[in-house]
């Protein structure tokens, strides 16, 4: 408010001076001018008259001479005030207008309003610093799951296109410089309902500077930051950032898995999407052959690092290999988009094909003319802007990666439902049979649909029911939750995944397992079972009705009905 005040004092000092010194002369004037009355005696106008005279004359409305009619000497200098008054009002109008339209007074306004939304929000929210691609999916996640959010960009036209976006929640926008800690402090930073800072600028030194920032502004915050070099990523570890994404290493991490266990990747997969999409179709890398690398940038080198320890034979084409290295099999001089550089790197014996360059027209170039040379290649096609997602579709990729889609999507499940990245961690320590046993049981339940993964926390606001001194002496059991509390003798369609209980984590709990206080459970199913289940935790009479099969009549007309039907 104050810099809004500032502005405006000095912007409008000079018109305002003006005014007031021509409005002060037109009313001496008007005071000192000799009068007559009606009567034809000397006369002199009072200060609220000649006041009140000049006001609504500079204003054109013309009510007429007061409180009597003028001399001549008085109206020469009513003709001189007029055009005086009104140049001053032009003058004084136009330099307001030029105010209105100052960048730097609506950026102040902008900026006050977006301090008051933030300070207004009462529901827990995460920061996020960057609007890209990822931002922007990331941001479209949590209000799906109508979790609330703060955006800071510097790039005003991102701001511009999320309020033109349809969220489900509205989304308060900052165009800043999220490295300002100023910047970070009008975003929330320090608002008791900030549950975390998330850093996904195009920069890693950016989203270092966020993370430095924020962690020594509000240590016991969550920081969760997008790096896309090792180096920074060391460093942003050094200081306690909790989570750090490369989406080049995850992407290369996820394809060497789905090589050894396809059936853990399918799981991962289906938990991982959104909740009522289509089923995706498992994939199945080759295991054994050659593998064509084309680009040795940051994701060639990621996915040579995974592959090679897969025992893989690989060959690399590269465009600039002295700017990106070379790897020890030596490089194909090329780009990859002829079929020359091709057949040189052995493309027609090979059983892979990563197609990663920064540019999508040259990896669509590649993928085409690789399958021309040899049908049989799965393809792995690097995609740098979501706006090609169509024609990556339709060019034949077997997996496709794009680093915005990877980073907000493994965000996401940390923000939404942490308890997934933990499950998927716990799962790839189980065997290719365990695996394919649990999906199984999960297409057993849904209908040709991604499942809805959620959690429930068992205390007072995630369980109001079990909570209630007239329930406290139930026995709650897993097998309790999964009734259908319209009709216990049937079962919601979910799985208990996980149950995390005093620190200790159990895969698969037991349906016998008997609920306590603080335990901690991830679910999947059907979109209804969630929404039942919630309705027994928080229902003491939907809790009482599963756990007994009884439900008593509780209002006094019900009662009276009852009884009325027993004396019948």
């Amino acid at each position: 408010m104050d810099t809004i005040f500032f502005l405006v004092l000095r912007r409008m000092r000079a018109p305002l001076l003006i005014l007031i010194v021509v409005y002060a002369v037109a009313m001496a004037g008007m005071a000192l001018i000799p009068a007559q009355d009606a009567d034809g005696r000397p006369t002199s106008m009072s200060l609220f008259h000649a006041f009140y005279f000049v006001s609504y004359m500079s204003t054109t409305i013309g009510f007429g001479e007061l409180p009597n009619a003028f001399t001549d000497a008085q109206r020469l200098w009513v003709s001189l005030t007029v055009f005086s008054t009104v140049a001053v009002w032009i003058y004084a109008i136009g330099n307001l207008i030029a105010l209105l339209q100052d960048t730097t007074l609506q950026r102040a306004i902008a900026e006050r309003r977006f301090r008051m939304r933030v300070r207004a929000l009462s529901r827990p929210f995460y920061l996020v610093c960057g609007y890209g691609q990822t931002g922007s999916a990331l941001v479209r996640g949590l209000t799906d799951r109508h979790l609330q959010a703060v955006v800071i960009d510097v790039d005003p036209d991102r701001i511009n296109l999320l309020r033109l976006d349809n969220q489900r929640e509205f989304v308060p926008a900052l165009c800043a410089d999220a490295r300002s800690p100023a910047a970070l402090e009008s975003a929330g930073l320090s608002h008791p309902l900030c549950r975390g800072v998330v850093a996904l600028t195009n920069v890693n030194e950016a989203n270092l500077k966020i993370a430095i920032a924020a962690k020594l502004l509000r240590p016991k915050i969550k920081v969760i930051c997008r790096a896309d070099s090792h180096e920074i990523e060391a460093n942003m570890a050094s200081f306690g950032t909790d989570h750090i994404y490369d989406p080049f290493d995850a992407f290369a991490l996820y394809i060497a898995t789905a090589i050894q266990a396809p059936c853990q990747t399918l799981l991962v997969d289906w938990l991982s999407g959104f909740g009522g999409e289509a089923l995706t179709e498992p994939r199945y890398p080759p295991t054994k052959g050659l593998w064509v690398i084309c680009g040795y940038g940051r994701f060639g080198k990621a996915m040579y690092q995974h592959l090679k320890g897969q025992g893989f034979e690989l060959s690399v084409i590269e465009a600039s290999p002295h700017k990106t290295g070379i790897p020890p099999e030596g490089v194909v001089h090329g780009r990859g988009t002829e079929a020359v550089t091709l057949e040189q790197a052995e493309i027609r014996r090979a059983v892979g094909l990563v197609a990663g360059t920064d540019h999508d027209a040259d990896n669509l170039s590649i993928i085409m003319t690789a399958l021309d040379l040899n049908q049989d290649l799965f393809v792995i096609a690097r995609e740098n802007h979501i706006q090609n997602q169509e024609l990556f579709d339709r060019v034949g990729a077997h997996a496709i990666m794009n680093p915005s889609t990877i980073i907000a999507n493994r965000i996401r499940i940390r923000l939404v439902t942490p308890l997934l990245a933990e499950f998927s961690t716990l799962a790839r320590f189980q065997d290719e049979e365990w695996a394919s046993q649990l999906v199984s049981r999960i297409i057993a339940l849904i209908d040709e649909r991604m499942p809805y993964v959620w959690e429930v926390m068992v205390d007072e606001e995630g369980a109001f029911a079990l909570h209630d001194d007239e329930m406290r002496h139930l026995v709650v059991t897993l097998d309790t939750l999964l009734r259908d509390p319209r009709d216990r003798d049937q079962r919601l369609c979910a799985i208990p995944l996980l149950l995390i209980r005093d620190g200790e984590r159990f895969l698969l709990p037991e349906l016998g397992e008997r609920l306590e206080p603080g335990d901690h459970l991830l679910f999947c199913g059907r979109e209804e079972a969630h929404r039942r289940m919630d309705w027994v935790l928080q229902n003491i009479h939907a809790l009482r009705y599963v756990v007994t099969g009884e439900s008593p009549r509780e209002g006094p007309i019900w009662r009276w009905i009852a009884a009325w039907q027993r004396l019948r």
